[in-house]
């Protein structure tokens, strides 16, 4: 049976559809994609992400555990600080892509991807028993929920509830009290707009819910629920990667073109140390990686599939990875792994979508930023 989320009774109300997605049952649209997706980009929208993984990592050993199983340093990070970053093998293919919290000097919390949560715990759990750390691990999936609140009006709204967290910066976050209990309020995205994520205990999953959309019925709110089906065109407009898409155990952690997500030098000072798959990534940087995701533009109005192959001259360089109909700029989108020397911007590429091959060209990623 899949796991249900502490607001499954909040989208059953709604008439959302509901779909099973990574082992949890997932509300993919209450309306349509299309509404769903125009109104994060005009207004403000909430996704229950409660199928995410929530690990805390604490302890003496919390920073060198988190130092060895992530590729970019965590060490520097400041108190209420948060990061991007990723896990990889040994063979620096990407086991997930993660968010790291630090609360304060010995006390972290991860997020990971809800189908690589009891992975990543796996994995975590090994790093901790192989090399003698003294780390408390606790999953806090099933004690909690969380919610992504996104979108250009979001903030207005949040300042009507608290005064502190519009002016939090990009990728920090704060505590707050709701009654006796903790939330966190972090200040990332995975639209492309910006907003908030709340995490919250799982008994009071309800209250926070009410606060944020103020209880006064859809037709009056600035937030709308939004279903995972608009995330992830929401996802695809901002160039963001999905595991089991962009990213995988058997793709290296240089083809995701996200230089900024990793520290292949943090071994070579006192404040980091080598993680597991520094040694492959960096023969990788080294060597160049055979190819790496790109944005392709295409014409029509017919949408590309992750696997297609792409082609320019009539030769495969490379296959979709994700693709959609990109209702903000009104023609089809995808991102693809190319041949590396094949991405320069603007350059011809035909998408073979069996039967019949759909024109366009590589674009630089993301497709949409929000107006400053």
């Amino acid at each position: 049976m899949p796991h249900r989320s502490p607001f499954h009774d909040f989208h059953a109300q709604r008439g959302a559809q509901m779909v099973d997605f990574a082992g949890w049952q997932m509300p993919i649209r209450y309306t349509s994609i299309l509404e769903e997706h125009e109104q994060v980009r005009t207004s403000g929208g909430l996704f229950d992400v409660s199928h995410m993984g929530r690990l805390r990592v604490s302890g003496r050993h919390a920073r060198r555990l988190l130092e060895r199983v992530c590729i970019r340093r965590v060490s520097d990070m400041a108190p209420m600080q948060c990061r991007y970053t990723m896990v990889c093998n040994d063979r620096g293919g990407v086991k997930d892509d993660v968010i790291v919290m630090r609360v304060e000097e010995d006390d972290f919390h991860v997020v990971v991807n809800g189908a690589n949560r009891e992975k990543i715990v796996e994995h975590v759990r090994a790093v901790i028993a192989n090399e003698g750390l003294t780390v408390r691990l606790e999953d806090r999936t099933f004690d909690t929920a969380m919610v992504a609140v996104q979108g250009p009006k979001v903030m207005s709204v949040i300042a009507g509830i608290s005064s502190e967290v519009p002016t939090l910066k990009r990728f920090r976050f704060t505590i707050k009290n709701l009654m006796i209990a903790k939330l966190m309020v972090s200040r990332t995205g995975y639209t492309g707009e910006d907003g908030v994520e709340v995490i919250v205990p799982a008994k009071l999953a309800t209250t926070a819910l009410k606060m944020l959309l103020k209880d006064k019925g859809d037709a009056e709110n600035v937030i709308k629920p939004i279903g995972l089906g608009a995330r992830d065109t929401l996802r695809m407009e901002a160039g963001l990667p999905l595991y089991g898409h962009e990213l995988s155990e058997d793709l290296s952690a240089l083809s995701a073109n996200m230089p900024f997500a990793m520290n292949l030098d943090k071994a070579d000072d006192d404040r980091g140390e080598p993680f597991i798959g520094m040694e492959a990534l960096r023969r990788h940087a080294a060597e160049g990686v055979p190819r790496t995701l790109t944005g392709l533009t295409l014409e029509g109005k017919r949408s590309a599939r992750q696997g297609m192959p792409v082609k320019m001259g009539g030769r495969a360089v490379g296959e979709v990875t994700s693709g959609c109909l990109s209702p903000t700029l009104g023609k089809p989108i995808a991102i693809a792994l190319v041949d590396t020397e094949r991405i320069e911007p603007g350059a011809a590429v035909a998408v073979d979508a069996g039967g019949r091959e759909i024109a366009g060209a590589v674009t630089g990623l993301p497709f949409y930023k929000a107006p400053a």
